[in-house]
């Protein structure tokens, strides 16, 4: 899910982060501006024709996976995003849970 990339040529850090839920999608991208990253790169990629990529939202999503690309000049933000992101997923997975129990 997540892929970390340091360039200290650049003083940029870099995290991939693949398969993102898109109901989350717009929380994680606030996230993101608020703790001073950007993102690089935001791609939906098939998950049934590899060479199908694209750089904007299909008019379908279903069965498109969402892969993003977040630099920042400090990987302290990076780690606290991914932190943030990992507690969310694990709520709504344990919210769930008691649902269904």
């Amino acid at each position: 899910m997540f892929i970390g990339n340091s360039c200290n040529d650049y003083v940029y850090n870099r995290m991939e982060m693949k398969n993102v839920d898109k109901n989350i999608l717009d929380w994680l991208e606030d996230i993101i501006d608020e703790n001073n990253c950007k993102i690089e790169r935001k791609e939906w990629k098939s998950k049934y024709n590899s060479y199908v990529i694209y750089d904007y939202e299909p008019f379908c999503t279903d069965g498109f996976e969402i892969n993003l690309v977040i630099s920042a000049k400090d990987p302290a933000y990076l780690n606290f995003i991914k932190y943030l992101y990992n507690e969310k997923i694990s709520t709504i997975e344990y919210l769930n849970n008691c649902i269904t129990i």
